[in-house]
């Protein structure tokens, strides 16, 4: 599911952005969450998922170059659109990542062609991200923010940046096939991002967030060769 959020204190605009994505990804056969906010203060304080942002740059105290300034300081990654009717804002736009810009009034048009281009973002963004489904709640996960995955029982467990973990139920097997060559099976019951590690000793991969990861025999012959071979090709 697609978690989508709209903040625009014009209520009509709100509700046009809201119907124009409703129509345009029932086409395409994906389901959507939408959330309205009247202002950024709401926005800010929203904690749940979002994935794709309509934002006004126009409105009261914050406005929407500022909320989004705090929001991509508080690690929102998710794709920002801004909404706007001055198209020298835009300019201000590259600062917080914004993805898009939208000229009101809000046409079709204009909309449909900047979610097809979002869309196969979207899909080039998945394939260096790691779809993660847990219960009815699915997290992408960027390869980036893995330092390491272990496996525990039938259970894996991410170890991300923030010192954040997520853990699921799946076998590391499965796991190592969806992850690119910048993972390294260490062990029988780990896979190491090189790009998150610091260094090597007696046996052990030493991690950015202080984790030290055990390197099995087998795996130490070729250890030194695989760490050359990812340092010369990244």
């Amino acid at each position: 599911m697609i978690h989508i959020a709209i903040c625009d204190d014009e209520q009509y605009m709100a509700d046009r952005i809201r119907d124009m994505a409703v129509a345009f990804f029932r086409e395409k056969k994906i389901e959507i969450a939408v959330s309205q906010f009247a202002n950024g203060k709401e926005l800010i304080q929203y904690k749940g998922k979002i994935h794709i942002l309509f934002l006004d740059i126009q409105m009261e105290d914050p406005d929407g170059m500022e909320t989004a300034r705090k929001l991509r300081s508080e690690n929102f990654k998710g794709f920002l659109i801004f909404i706007t009717v001055l198209k020298e804002m835009v300019f201000q736009a590259f600062e917080v990542q914004a993805y898009d810009y939208l000229v009101k009034p809000v046409g079709e048009r204009q909309f449909r062609r900047t979610m097809e281009r979002l869309l196969l973002s979207m899909d080039r963004a998945r394939e260096t991200s790691l779809l993660v489904q847990k219960g009815n709640e699915s997290s992408v996960i960027s390869f980036e923010d893995i330092i390491f995955c272990e496996v525990i029982d039938r259970k894996i467990y991410l170890h991300l940046k923030g010192a954040k973990v997520l853990d699921y139920y799946d076998r590391i097997q499965r796991l190592e096939g969806k992850l690119d060559d910048r993972f390294y099976r260490c062990h029988r019951s780990y896979l190491i991002n090189l790009g998150c590690l610091k260094g090597y000793k007696d046996g052990r991969a030493y991690m950015e967030d202080g984790s030290q990861i055990p390197v099995s025999r087998l795996r130490s012959r070729e250890f030194s060769d695989v760490i050359l071979d990812y340092m010369k090709n990244r």
